[in-house]
Parts: structure tokens; sequence; C-alpha cells
């Protein structure tokens, strides 16, 4: 089967369940322009499926944004830098089911079921392609180069004003952000290190590092989860002469709990918990860390220039006669360039697009105590989301500003785990996102619902009895 074949294949899918039909939300109108019934921001493997999610409820009035040029959404092919997926192949994420629509299909058709079964793990471009085709071969409405300034709550009842860097403000009856890992926060560079070197000196991991200009140079990396091994053999790829990774740690993590998380049906179940297992289980979750994967360990461990220092928590920072000294409890260590691998921190708070609903917003603080010694204030920054992802006010007057706004990022993770946040839970989470979004769009028009339902008089059946008078031949 070629891709053209398999293109077929998933459109006769398609009709075969009916997807599309006839678009059942009431429109609104409003005096500056069009309102759509949902914009999502961010045009990644969570944007994508949820559009193609609300189109399968039947709600059609979509706008996807994003602030990237075409093929560039995500992080796969930006500052991503493992070689590969960590996520087994054979999970399914964005296909919602339909059998066409899956990687194994699209990975198929070019290679064929013996490539399928060569196949170890899905390289990190490869996983871009897919994300390109299943974008091209859906057809979803993607705007590109459109970045979400600011979000104007309630700016007419019931509906929200996107502000954009350039271009006019889009309407909108929802919002999903969608925005990925780092849409719930920032990601976080410690102030003590910021303070102490220029910038020039140092980058998140999260950002464009040129390691091709730090050819022949020393890298300290900071941080000892899969991303700070990932960047080392990126930047020994790319020809840095030592690539040293630094971790507080005196092992590195050996469990992966995500693996535990698909087999035990957690993923699928988590929402369901109580609060209070939720609370233990994250706080669980963020202390064990993810560890590296054994080939990305295996392959720095490989180079001449990789250093691994455990138990090794960086004591100070400081720039010294053009080179970079960094201080840990076993001496002095002289770089080039660091690389901070730290990850981020999840606050509402913190992001410029919610920066009207500053404090509207509920969070775990506001709505679950800890039991003494268990609070954990990581934990209690995220948003205390609604079942459907929806992002609940903090107070009752908060409600009509927070009211069709959605987290479908990694800030959902404390209520509904991996959901929102990784593959292994799309298939779960997208189905749960658009049918809330939908029930919001049909509750929120309940009355003139109701009433058309009770108006309803179309005539259907047209059979007469006694029967007309057969007419005689």
């Amino acid at each position: 089967m070629s891709l053209a074949q398999l293109e077929h294949a998933l459109q006769h899918d398609l009709q075969r369940l009916a997807h599309g039909g006839e678009p059942w939300v009431r429109p609104r109108v409003h005096p500056a322009g069009h309102v759509y019934d949902v914009v999502i921001v961010g045009a990644g493997q969570s944007g994508l499926g949820a559009a193609f999610a609300l189109q399968r409820e039947r709600v059609q009035n979509v706008l996807v944004i994003d602030e990237n040029p075409p093929g560039q959404e995500g992080p796969w092919v930006t500052y991503a830098r493992m070689q590969t997926l960590r996520t087994p192949k054979q999970i399914t994420s964005i296909d919602l089911g339909v059998p066409t629509l899956t990687f194994r299909a699209w990975w198929e058709a070019q290679h064929g079921a013996a490539g399928w079964d060569a196949l170890d793990k899905i390289p990190r471009g490869t996983w871009m392609d897919y994300l390109r085709w299943y974008r091209a071969a859906l057809r979803l409405p993607v705007r590109n180069a459109t970045q979400l300034v600011r979000i104007e709550p309630d700016a007419a009842p019931g509906i929200h004003r996107l502000h954009l860097a350039m271009g006019a403000p889009l309407m909108a009856r929802k919002i999903i952000l969608a925005t990925g890992i780092q849409g719930g926060g920032q990601w976080q560079v410690p102030e003590w290190i910021t303070q102490a070197l220029p910038a020039q000196r140092y980058a998140h991991t999260s950002g464009p590092i040129d390691y091709a200009a730090l050819a022949r140079k020393r890298v300290g990396i900071l941080g000892g989860g899969a991303s700070a091994f990932d960047n080392a053999c990126f930047a020994l790829d790319q020809g840095v002469a030592r690539a040293e990774v630094f971790v507080r740690r005196a092992a590195l993590p050996r469990v992966n709990p995500i693996r535990h998380m698909e087999q035990a049906g957690i993923i699928p179940r988590f929402a369901a918990l109580p609060d209070a297992d939720k609370y233990r289980m994250m706080a669980s979750f963020f202390g064990r860390n993810q560890p590296p994967t054994n080939d990305t360990f295996q392959r720095a461990c490989a180079h001449a220039g990789f250093a691994l220092h455990l138990d090794a928590p960086w004591l100070g920072v400081e720039e010294h006669n053009e080179v970079v000294v960094v201080r840990t409890p076993q001496g002095e260590h002289r770089f080039d360039f660091l690389a901070i691998a730290t990850g981020l921190v999840t606050d509402p708070r913190l992001r410029p697009e919610l920066a009207a609903l500053s404090g509207r917003i509920a969070c775990w603080a506001d709505r679950y105590q800890a039991p003494p010694g268990q609070a954990n204030p990581v934990l209690d920054a995220h948003p205390y989301l609604g079942p459907g992802f929806e992002l609940l006010p903090r107070t009752p007057d908060d409600a009509a500003a927070v009211h069709g706004l959605f987290a479908f990022n990694y800030s959902a993770l404390i209520n509904h785990g991996l959901s929102a946040a990784a593959l292994s839970g799309l298939k779960v989470a997208l189905p749960r996102l658009a049918r809330a979004v939908a029930d919001q769009l049909f509750l929120d028009d309940r009355q003139a619902m109701v009433e058309a339902y009770l108006g309803y008089d179309q005539a259907e059946f047209v059979g007469q009895w006694p029967q007309p008078t057969q007419a005689v031949a």
C-alpha cells in the first residue's frame, strides 16, 4: 500500500464512520467579526488531535493557531534533541481508534509490514513527518505564524477575545490551550545562575543552542533527567570536545514509573481517583524523575568526551578569565558554556496569555489541603481542573472569566495524570476533552436548544389509513 492508497482508505473509513456531517452548534455573532466556536492554541500533536476529536463531535467552526512556521510545530524539530521518542512504538494516540490514521499504518504504507517489525523506536524527525501528514490528510484548519499574546476573558457574554502579536484579534467561545510541556508555566534557570553569568554563557535546554558553534569547546550540563543526556549526545555529535553531566543524586534513577502506569490501567483511569490519591501519586512521580533511555545513556558513554558526575550538585558558578567555573562538592570544573536541563515550573500565573486571569484560576492549593508533612508547593501551584480539562474559577465571582477555557497541556498533570502531557494518554484524553467542550457549547445554549426541540414539528411519517383507493388499471 502506498501513501496515496492509505489516504484513500482513510477517507473511506471516515465516510463509514459518518465523520463530519451537519454542525449542530448554534452560531454566535459579534460586531468585531467572526466568532469561532473553538480556538485551539498550539498545532502540535495535542492541538491537531483536539481538532480531529472536535470534528468527530460535529463541532466544525474551529481554528488551530500556532506561532511557528508550517511543519515546525511542537518540540520535535526545534528544541528536542533525542534521537527517538521514548514512547513504545505500538502506543496509539491521536488516531482516535481509526486504524488507517495510526502511525503504524503510515509507516507500513512506506516500509511494509517487515519495516514495522524492524523498527525499534520512532525517530524524532519521523514523528514530525507523521504529524505533517496527519494534518494534511485530515485537512485540519491551522493558521501558522499566529502568536497569542493575551486572552481578554468574557469580552462579550460567553465570548473571549484573543489578542495576537500581529493582526486583528480573534473571537472564540471556547479556547483550548494545547501548548505542550511549557504551556502551563515556564522553563526555569536557577536565579543564582542568571545573576552570576552573562546571558551568552548559558541556556536552558528548551531553547535554541548552537552546539555546532561550540565545536571543540567544553559544555557543562546541569540535570539528571532524560533531556540532560539527550543534549550531551547531541552536543558531542555536533563536535563539542567535552560534555559533562552533573547530577545531584548519588545514583541515576532506574525505574520509569510511566511504564507501570501504561501497563496497570492507571493512565486512562487516573482522573477517577480521589484527590488524595492523585496528590500522593504525582508527588511520587515528581520525586522519581524519568531516567534516560538505555540507548541514549550508552551512546553518551561511548563518546570519549563524555563524563557523568554523580552526587555533584552545583554550589555556585562564576565567569573567570572568559571561562565558566562551576563549584561542586568534589571540586571546581571549567567550561565554555552551560546547558541547563532543570525542567520547568508550572503555575498559570507565569503565563503571559493568562495575565488578565492571574489569581482568578483555581489551583490545587485552593481546593485540596494535603495532610501534614505531605504538602508540596510544586503540586499546589498547578491549576485545579474539571473532569474535561476545564479551568475552574477561584471564587464564584471569577466564573464568567474562566468559563470556556481548557488547559490541555502539561499543567493538567495533577488532575488528569499522563493525559494531555504524553502520547501514552492522548487516546483517552482527547475524547474526554472534546466531549467536555461540546457539552459546554450545548449547555451554554441550553434554553434555545430545549425550546427548539419543543417546537420541532417537521413531519416524517406520511402514511395514511385507510389507504387511498388504488386506481384500477
